[in-house]
C-alpha cells in the first residue's frame, strides 16, 4: 500500500503470502472501535486495493543472481525489488509454564483468570524470556490481569520476571519511567533475571539466575522467545534473523529489503514493523524514480513506535468510514491491550 501511494504507476506489485486472510491485531484502539469488527481481511481484497497481484504460497528460496524467488508451490516469481516480511517463529522456552501470545485460544487465558477470581491461584509470575521477544506484551498482559483481579481477589500477587534491568529499558528513560509508574500503581512487582529454571511443584518454584534466587508462585505465564525463519539464499544470523541497514536493505544482497519481526532488531512490535516497511517502501519508490526522499530507520523513535500497530497506510485503509484506529501511545500513560480485553470478554464471558 505504501509503494502504491508513493510510486504510483512506476511499480508493478505482487504480494506472496501463505495465508488467505490478513488478521489485524491492534495494540492500541479507541473505545469506540470494536476489535472483533475488523479481525480478518481477505488478502486478495487487500492486494486488489493496492493494485497488486496475489500469489498464494510461502517463499522457500531466493536467487539473488537471477532475481527470482521460489515459492512453496514450486513457482518462480521474478522481481526487481524484493521485500521480505516473513515474521518470526514463537518458541516456548519456559518449562512448566503456560506460554501466551495473542494467537492462542481466549479460553486459555480465560481459564487462568477464572482460577484467579475464584481464589484458586493467589500469585502469578509473568516471565519475559531473554533475547528477541515482544516484551511490551508481557507488561501489558500483567497490567491487564492485575486490573482484572483488583477488587475481586484480596492480596493477589503478580511478579514480572524480565531480563531487562529496568522495565522497557530498550525504549529509553521516559518509557521506563512511565512503565514503572504504571506497575507501581497497579501493585505489580518486577525482578530481573537473565535466565530462569522452573521446579515443578505446588507452588511452583522459579529459580532466578544469576544468584539462585527463588520465587514461589501458584501459576506461571510466559511469553515465547522468537526465532527467525531462514530462507535459502538469504543471509541471516545464528537465530535466523536478517541483518539490514538503516534503509532496511538486506546486508550482502542487492535489491532485497526486509521488515518486521524477521529483522535482526532486538525489540519486536507492530510499530517497528510498519515503520521498517515505510522506510523500505520509500527507498524502493525512490529507486523506481518517484520524487521521494527516503528517511532512515532510527532507534531514536523507539518510544513512539512501540505504540504504532498499524502505520499510516494500513491505518487509513482499515480505518475507513466510521471506524477509527488509534496508533499513538496516549500521552502520560502506557497502552493497554484493549483488544485482548474485548477478545476475552467475547470468548469466555459472553458478548455484551
Amino acid at each position: 500500500m505504501a509503494l502504491r501511494a508513493l510510486a504510483g504507476d512506476l511499480v508493478d506489485l505482487s504480494l506472496i503470502a501463505p495465508e488467505d486472510e490478513f488478521v489485524y491485531r491492534p495494540l492500541v484502539v479507541k473505545d469506540e472501535y470494536a476489535a472483533d469488527r475488523i479481525r480478518a481481511v481477505p488478502l486478495e481484497r487487500a492486494a486488489q486495493h493496492a493494485e497488486a497481484a496475489f500469489v498464494s504460497g510461502s517463499v522457500d528460496a531466493v536467487d539473488p543472481a537471477a532475481k527470482n524467488v521460489t515459492t512453496s508451490d514450486g513457482d518462480h516469481v521474478a522481481y526487481d525489488a524484493l521485500v521480505l516480511s516473513v515474521g518470526a517463529q514463537a518458541v516456548p522456552v519456559v518449562q512448566h509454564a503456560l506460554t501466551w501470545d495473542d494467537r492462542i485460544d481466549a479460553d486459555t487465558i480465560g481459564g487462568l483468570l477464572r482460577d484467579i477470581e475464584g481464589g484458586y491461584s493467589r500469585s502469578l509470575a509473568v516471565i519475559i524470556p531473554p533475547g528477541a521477544s515482544w516484551p511490551l506484551r508481557g507488561y501489558e498482559l500483567a497490567l491487564f490481569i492485575m486490573r482484572d483481579a483488583e477488587g475481586v481477589v484480596a492480596d493477589f500477587e503478580l511478579t514480572i520476571v524480565t531480563p531487562e534491568s529496568a522495565p522497557l529499558e530498550l525504549l529509553g528513560p521516559r518509557a521506563v519511567e512511565l512503565m514503572e509508574r504504571e506497575l507501581e500503581r497497579a501493585g505489580v512487582t518486577t525482578v530481573s533475571a537473565s535466565r530462569v529454571d522452573v521446579v515443578q511443584s505446588a507452588p511452583a518454584v522459579v529459580v532466578l539466575e544469576p544468584g539462585r534466587r527463588r520465587l514461589e508462585v501458584d501459576r506461571l505465564l510466559a511469553l515465547p522467545a522468537l526465532r527467525g525463519r531462514p530462507i535459502h539464499g538469504v543471509p541471516c544470523d545464528d537465530d535466523g534473523f536478517i541483518d539490514v541497514d538503516e534503509h532496511c536493505r538486506v546486508r550482502g544482497l542487492d535489491s532485497v529489503w526486509a521488515a518486521g519481526d524477521c529483522v535482526a532488531f532486538p525489540l519486536k512490535s507492530g510499530g517497528f514493523a510498519t515503520e521498517q516497511a515505510d522506510v523500505a517502501a520509500e527507498d524502493i519508490a525512490a529507486t523506481a524514480g518517484a520524487a521521494v526522499s527516503p528517511h532512515a530507520f532510527t532507534p531514536d523513535l523507539r518510544e513512539e513506535l512501540a505504540g504504532l500497530p498499524a502505520g499510516q497506510y494500513l491505518e487509513s485503509w482499515l480505518g475507513t468510514g466510521k471506524r477509527r484506529l488509534a496508533t499513538h501511545i496516549p500521552s502520560g500513560t502506557v497502552p493497554v491491550l484493549t483488544y485482548l480485553r474485548r477478545d476475552l470478554a467475547a470468548g469466555w464471558r459472553g458478548r455484551s
